[in-house]
Parts: C-alpha cells; structure tokens; sequence
C-alpha cells in the first residue's frame, strides 16, 4: 500500500486517458466524515478522462434526484433477481436498503476508453477486489476521530447518538485500510484532491507501459 499525505501537491494540467479502450476501474472509500465525497466531487474538476458508476438501489427517490445520475432506482424484487443472475460487480445491504454496482455499468464506461470510478463503502470495495483484480482501490483516510467527528457534527444530518454509531463503524472499517492499493490523508482538501489525482495518472501510465510492453 502506498500512503500520500500532507506533502502531495496538485498539478492542475488535464490528462485524458488515453489508453483507447482500455478504461481503468478506481474504487474510492472511506469511513463516515472522510470527506470522500468532496475529494471525488473536486477531482471530477481537475482531471478528465473519468466518469462516476451509477449506482442502483432500492430505496425512495429524494427531491432533486434522477434517474441514471443520482442512482438507478429499482424494486426490491428486481434488485433480488439481478443479483441471482449475477448481474452485480458488488452490492450491500445498508440500513434496510439494497445498493449495487451492475457489471454492465462499469463495462460501459471502460470500454469507451474512459475510467470508471466507484464511489462504494468498505464491504463493496472487498467484493470488487476479489471479482476484479484489475480494479485500483483508493483509501481516503480523516486526519484523526475528533476532525472525523467535527465534520459529521457539522453536516448536520446525523444526531449525537447516530455520530457515535458511526465512528464505532469508522474504527472497524479503518482495520481494511491496507487492504487497498493507496492511502490518501484527507487533513487539506486540495492536497488530497491532488494526490489522488497523481494516483490515477501514474496508474494510466503505468497500463499504458505495459500494454506497449506486451504488444513488442
């Protein structure tokens, strides 16, 4: 596992992929209050060449959600049937929710030479590593409990009690973090942002090397 922290900085030069077909599979995780969502939100800014995997669920549509952006929003019993044919790269069931990565979304965005990038908790990112051993997974790790807890407290949407559920999960979830490739240390947004990106650059190359290797 490779770490990166507070002395990564971010290039702001666009890269596209350019591998041509060859679209790579990112999974990004990270416990409650890691500020995934932020990091991926700004990458998505400074780097192109990626697209976000849709995933599907079965809980209520939000206001202000759509179809095929936010998630793809299925019955409980078509969720079930799809996943008895196998047609989930990983799926979980989170409080009283079905949610899942279809293979075919991720295929579909590969195969347009673009990467593929899942934004999935803990269980799911295990599940794509044994089904997929290409995929290049990405940890997003707070700076410590009490920053963890300061950013959960002030989103607002949990209460006292269900901040303290979380960072209980948090403790548990933080043991599988050298199951993945890379750790990236979110204590500044913009050098996390910047490390991953340098991340997904040098991990084009590196496929791009080894296809022109193999092809000699």
């Amino acid at each position: 596992m490779v770490i990166f922290g507070k002395g990564s900085s971010l290039d702001h030069r666009f890269a596209d992929n350019g591998l041509s077909g060859m679209g790579l599979v990112f999974v990004i995780s990270s416990v409650s209050g890691g500020g995934k969502t932020t990091v991926i939100r700004d990458l998505m800014e400074v780097l192109t060449g990626i697209r976000m995997s849709v995933s599907h669920t079965t809980r209520k549509r939000r206001p202000g959600e759509l179809e095929g952006r936010d998630y793809y929003f299925l019955s409980e019993s078509s969720f079930k049937r799809m996943i008895d044919e196998g047609l989930f790269l990983e799926w979980a069931e989170v409080y009283g929710h079905y949610y899942g990565t279809s293979v075919a979304e991720v295929d579909s965005i590969t195969a347009k030479g673009l990467d593929a990038v899942l934004d999935i908790d803990v269980q799911g990112a295990m599940q794509v590593k044994k089904r997929r051993e290409d995929a290049i997974l990405i940890f997003i790790v707070p700076p410590g409990e009490e920053e963890q807890a300061r950013r959960l407290t002030k989103r607002g949407t949990e209460n006292e009690g269900e901040v303290e559920i979380r960072l209980k999960a948090a403790r548990r979830e933080l043991a599988f973090e050298n199951e993945y490739h890379y750790s990236v240390l979110n204590a500044e947004l913009r050098q996390a942002v910047g490390a991953v990106r340098c991340i997904m650059v040098a991990e084009r190359c590196r496929r791009k090397m080894k296809k022109e290797s193999e092809e000699e």
